[in-house]
């Protein structure tokens, strides 16, 4: 018995011997397994320096995101305590989009490669409130899910090697938004359900109002700022968001109560050479106790940061071509951190990290399967190619002219509704975009469905699929004047509103009145033949090299009048109909934007979207064209429709050259400023007209006025009086008696002036 019961007992020790370690060994979390052998051996940067790589406006450029990681691993082995920030717009302008919903991938990226803390940009709006809602619950779960795989899986690798077991890279930037107002938002009737389920997402996600990381003793205070004109320029957020000084003043107010070593803010409102219009130098201005703004939204690359008092203002460009790089420095703990250096580094000249490569291929592949087999295409699939280079996005619209990028994405909306509308086609007059949609470009070579999908890839449409889809509406003559006016005018003051336009051709005329500079305008006729523009510049014209569009000499504008002449007796183009309605294309920005155009100009320029019935449009999504099978037709789509019909032809070499759809007379002369004058020039020369004749009043009844006292003067005192009064050594009076000399015919005039003693 004793012998059995002595076994029994040597079973137990044994059994517990082998379990309990295991158990233990499960119970550890797996990024504290021997954590206190791990911060013993960690490696600390400088308490009195600091390091911030920051980025903004993304835009959905994950392909760079291996070379990003390379440069912030070697960063942080110059600094542990290194920061990573983005201030905003991270997704919407790749077919990394597409997949923005449901896999998250552009945050779930920023997690894998170690970002810290992100803000929203209005593009993160695009999908709308649900779109950004469904996107912020996919990253926490499908992290979740990813961060419980890679803890399985490494369990199982580095079972006996705990204390070498690798960190898991599987989590998500801390977001922060100080000045979004969920509450307002939920008790707006018309915002309350889209607002609620927002609310919920955020509150899933971890959303704050501000965040505090430690690195090594130091406080990093920060805060996230969403602009005025990011608010602008996000017509489906749904959302009310508080005013960004007042809310940074507040949100600033707390922090300062933790006391922390330095506070940043993650600003999507950009900066403007225009001062008044500089959002983040206005926040530096106003809440000097921010130490650095990392400014997004304006897509500004800066040499070297802006200073605003003791605040550093720094931007390093958008699409994830740079990476920003900001050293600070103090003189001893708790004193106030300065900038110690600044550089925007080029992400190209850095070797793409193996393990991120390998990460990003599985929602490229995914990309592939949800999004573009569907419609039958592939990422990398050639469309068909090209013998010369289109004209770079970077600095596109920022100055008056036509570019063939343009002229072919224009063109290619035009082509995709004849294709998707057959038999039941109606003809369109002209189709529209404007620069601000305009994401990517095209190199000589071959162009990829991928390329082509890049050029109009942001927004979504009634579907909630990704890009904007085409709407129909209808305008008169005159109001397609007043469009072609909106680019040639409003588009100087808003980069955004600069248009090009297929079936239009019209001359700019700079130096002419405020919202009548368009001196001639012209439908083209691109339905019925193969025609696009008059051509002049195959002659010579556009000798400028920073604007081809540009004319001055006489022989140029000979040259064009010939032309278009003979264009006009070939039926090629025609004078447009004031009060007949033409169909127009846009995408569904656009057609919105136009609908403000009243409201924006304060009624000076009247451009009311409308039915084929002539009725006013007030939903424009049920003007959304349709593909044969019912889906939405996409600008996107019409891009790869079109360039897919070149096929091994190649882009025509049509599109090599402007095509003469708008030209800039830079020409001052009387001639040229009262030619073909719009209804704002007759408004301004009744205004001045009518100027003058207040002024002729006002002259004639001061006139009646004085001649009343004088003569009312000389009658009481029955003597000649001067003008100053009636004595005085420096009185004149008129020498021929007492009538004034207001009333005295012409040769009363001529006794003159005597002066009296």
């Amino acid at each position: 018995m004793l012998k059995r019961i002595l076994i029994g007992l040597l079973c137990v020790i044994v059994a517990a011997a082998m379990i309990v370690p295991a158990i233990i060994s499960f119970a550890e979390p797996a990024n504290t397994t021997n954590a206190s052998v791990e911060n013993a051996d960690e490696k600390k940067g400088d308490p009195n320096k600091l390091t911030i790589l920051f980025e903004h406006d993304m835009h959905s450029h994950l392909e760079k995101f291996p070379n990003m990681a390379t440069v912030i691993k070697q960063t942080k082995e110059e600094d542990p305590d290194t920061v990573i920030l983005d201030a905003g717009d991270f997704s919407m302008g790749t077919p990394y989009q597409t997949i923005y919903r449901n896999e998250a991938a552009e945050l779930r990226m920023m997690g894998f490669v170690g970002f810290d803390a992100t803000t929203l940009g209005n593009h993160e709006f695009d999908y709308r409130p649900a779109g950004l809602a469904d996107m912020l619950n996919s990253a926490v779960s499908k992290s979740a899910e990813d961060s419980k795989k890679f803890d399985e899986e490494i369990s199982r690798r580095y079972r006996a090697d705990s204390k070498n077991k690798p960190e898991n890279p599987y989590g998500l930037p801390q977001m922060v938004n100080s000045n979004i107002d969920m509450k307002a938002t939920i008790k707006d009737e018309d915002l309350k359900q889209n607002g609620e389920i927002l609310k919920s997402a955020l509150e899933n996600y971890g959303s704050k109002e501000y965040t505090i990381i430690e690195k090594n003793g130091k406080k990093i205070a920060l805060l996230g700022i969403f602009g005025k004109q990011s608010l602008d320029y996000a017509p489906e957020a749904k959302t009310k968001f508080k005013d960004p000084v007042k809310a940074a003043k507040a949100t600033v107010k707390k922090i300062k109560v933790e006391k922390p070593d330095i506070i940043v803010a993650i600003s999507h409102s950009g900066t403007s050479e225009n001062k008044e219009a500089s959002e983040d130098e206005i926040l530096a201005r106003e809440v000097p106790d921010i130490d650095v703004i990392v400014s997004g939204h304006s897509h500004t690359f800066m040499s070297k940061p802006i200073k605003v008092g003791n605040t550093t203002v720094a931007s390093t460009g958008c699409y994830n071509a740079n990476i920003g790089k900001l050293k600070l420095e103090r003189s001893g703990e708790g004193k106030k951190f300065n900038l110690a250096s600044f550089e925007s580094l080029p992400l190209s000249s850095f070797e793409a990290d193996e393990e991120t490569t390998k990460e990003l291929k599985k929602f490229r592949d995914l990309v592939d399967e949800e999004f573009f087999k569907p419609y039958g295409y592939k990422w990398d699939q050639v469309l068909t190619k090209s013998s010369f280079d289109f004209e770079s996005t970077d600095n596109l619209g920022m100055i008056q002219t036509e570019t063939r990028l343009g002229n072919i994405l224009s063109d290619s909306f035009i082509y995709a509704v004849k294709e998707a509308e057959g038999d039941k086609y109606e003809p369109i007059a002209a189709s529209i975009i404007n620069a601000g949609t305009i994401r990517g470009s095209f190199k000589a070579g071959e162009i990829t469905a991928g390329d082509a999908y890049n050029s109009l890839s942001i927004g979504t449409g009634a579907d909630g699929k990704p890009g904007y889809p085409l709407v129909s509406v209808y305008l008169t003559g005159s109001e397609l004047r007043g469009l072609a006016e909106v680019d040639a005018t409003v588009s100087d003051m808003m980069m955004e509103a600069r248009l090009y336009i297929s079936g239009l051709m019209y001359r700019i005329n700079p130096h002419r009145l405020f919202l009548n500079k368009i001196s001639e305008i012209y439908k083209v006729n691109v339905d019925g033949s193969e025609f696009r523009g008059t051509l002049p510049y195959a002659q010579g014209i556009g000798r400028d090299p920073e604007n081809p569009s540009r004319v001055w000499e006489s022989k140029d504008f000979k040259k064009i009048n010939d032309a278009v002449r003979d264009v006009k007796n070939s039926a090629g183009i025609e004078e447009l109909e004031s009060d007949k309605l033409y169909r127009v294309v846009g995408d569904l920005y656009a057609c919105q934007m136009i609908g403000l155009v009243n409201e924006k100009s304060k009624g000076l320029l009247s451009i009311t979207p409308k039915d084929k019935d002539g009725n006013e449009i007030k939903d424009f999504e049920k003007q959304i064209i349709k593909s044969p099978d019912g889906s939405e037709l996409k600008e996107w789509y019409a891009v790869v429709r079109y360039m897919d019909s070149f096929g091994d032809d190649g882009v025509p070499a049509v599109y090599q050259n402007l095509q003469g759809r708008k030209i800039v007379e830079d020409v001052k002369s009387v001639g040229s400023y009262l030619k073909n004058p719009s209804k704002i020039f007759w408004m301004a020369i009744g205004v001045v007209v009518l100027a003058v004749a207040i002024l002729l009043l006002v002259i004639i009844l001061v006139v009646k006025l004085v001649r009343g006292v004088f003569g009312y003067s000389r009658r009481r005192n029955n003597r000649p009086s001067g003008l100053f009064g009636p004595s005085g050594a420096s009185v004149y009076r008129a020498s021929s008696g007492g009538s004034t000399i207001f009333k005295h015919r012409k040769n009363r005039y001529k006794a003159g002036w005597r002066r009296r003693r």
